[in-house]
């Protein structure tokens, strides 16, 4: 009853490993070129097998999986993570982003010397301001 496949669509496989909530996105994703398998853009029809690379852009990183098993049909969270090894590398540390300066709400709007003092702050500070003073 349950026989094991050889392949599957790419955008049938990423959608029943739930890495797309629903399959036209995963179709959509395959269009516009956010799917790679081994390295090469692939359309939705494409037939992932087992030990594939497949490539996904995500918020402007790539997450990167192996097929570990095939699945056509939509499967639970557990088995879905069975069906795919993770090779994602770990994010690069968020850098410290100093505070923005901010006026107080209501305090109408900042003098020429106050402007000049948030460019400063901003980095946006240009030579010609200095050579007015």
């Amino acid at each position: 009853m349950n026989t094991p496949v050889a392949s599957a669509r790419v955008d049938s496989w990423l959608w029943a490993v739930r890495i797309y909530k629903t399959r036209s996105l995963a179709t959509t994703a395959c269009r516009a070129g956010h799917v790679r398998v081994g390295g090469e853009r692939v359309k939705a029809s494409y037939p992932v097998k087992i030990g594939d690379e497949v490539r996904v852009r995500e918020g402007g990183f790539d997450r990167i999986v192996e097929v570990s098993r095939i699945v056509v049909k939509r499967v639970g969270a557990s088995v879905a993570a069975e069906c795919l090894i993770d090779r994602t590398p770990p994010p690069p540390p968020r850098e410290e982003v100093p505070l923005v300066p901010m006026r107080d709400r209501g305090a109408g709007r900042p003098t020429k010397r106050e402007r000049r003092d948030l460019e400063k702050l901003r980095g946006r500070d240009t030579v010609a301001h200095d050579q007015e003073d």
